[in-house]
């Protein structure tokens, strides 16, 4: 259709007597359709092209639309440089004015342009996805919403919503706890008195653990088994163990791990096993006793 509607405006502008400013005008109009129509095309190709890499391979999908605008943007400005040529305007004042100009827009826009590209970067590089629950070295955490070209979206187990520059948040230290998976890893810390049998100890956390799961707690997974270690050891005033657990994701350790002290607590107390505070020994030699003594006499 654009090349029937340059053909029958060339025709038409030959076959009729025209004034001369007439067809000076359908002449530059002409060739302005055919620039257009020379920069469309290939414009098309490239966007297509990228849509069909984007559906071939998901993973570029996310950058298929800001590289589609690079492409149409950068095939514009070269139209209309054409264009402007073929006007016999001289483009030196105007690539002066641009590179003034150009260099005054990226002073002005140094922080929107950092994450503009840091967008580019987290959509290309895809260290996190929506939905994943992240938590950043400055110690914002949430679910990813979105990410957009200038930020990012997390909403917190709060209900409320976080917004993140993307320059911040690429250089920034970012724990995903969505990836590889959303199933992980918990231990729950568990100190006894000294003198309690550890080999008493880990069964009854066992127990504990088999107990919850029979009853179907939400959130517990059954595989892997949950395990006990005599880890961290020998404490200031306790022997300290880990209950690992296997959970179904990064929000539900919250339920589990209340549920589970519950449980343990209560298995404690049946097996007899105390579970102690921080205490100190104090250990006086006979003159520091015999100061006190005379101090409390007098």
């Amino acid at each position: 259709m654009p090349l029937l509607l340059i053909t029958g405006l060339y025709v038409g502008l030959e076959s009729l007597p025209l004034p001369r400013r007439y067809e000076y005008v359908g002449s530059k109009l002409i060739l302005a359709l055919i620039i257009l129509v020379m920069m469309y095309f290939p414009a098309k190709v490239v966007v297509l092209a990228l849509r069909r890499a984007g559906q071939q391979n998901p993973s570029l999908l996310r950058i298929t639309q800001p590289a589609a605008f690079v492409v149409r943007t950068l095939f514009g400005v070269l139209g209309t440089i054409i264009f402007l040529g073929n006007m016999g305007i001289t483009l030196t004042a105007v690539w002066t004015t641009l590179g003034v100009g150009s260099v005054a827009v990226a002073l002005a826009l140094q922080e929107t342009l950092s994450n503009f590209f840091s967008g580019l970067y987290l959509l290309a590089d895809r260290p996190i996805n929506p939905n994943d629950y992240i938590k950043l070295d400055s110690n914002q955490e949430g679910y990813v919403l979105r990410i957009g070209w200038r930020s990012t979206v997390l909403r917190t187990l709060g209900n409320n919503y976080v917004v993140i520059p993307n320059s911040t948040l690429a250089k920034a230290t970012v724990t995903n706890y969505s990836a590889p998976e959303s199933r992980m890893s918990y231990s729950i810390p568990v100190g006894v008195v000294y003198g309690t049998d550890p080999m008493l100890v880990e069964k009854t956390l066992l127990e504990a653990a088999q107990e919850a799961i029979q009853d179907g707690l939400e959130g517990l997974l059954t595989q892997p088994e949950p395990s006990v270690a005599f880890i961290p050891g020998f404490g200031d005033s306790s022997l300290n163990f880990s209950l690992s657990l296997q959970i179904r994701q990064f929000t539900d350790q919250f339920p589990v791990q209340s549920d589970l002290r519950k449980r343990i607590i209560r298995k404690f107390q049946a097996a007899g096993i105390e579970m102690p505070f921080p205490t100190r020994t104090l250990i006086l030699d006979k003159s520091s006793w015999g100061n006190l003594r005379g101090g409390s006499d007098s």
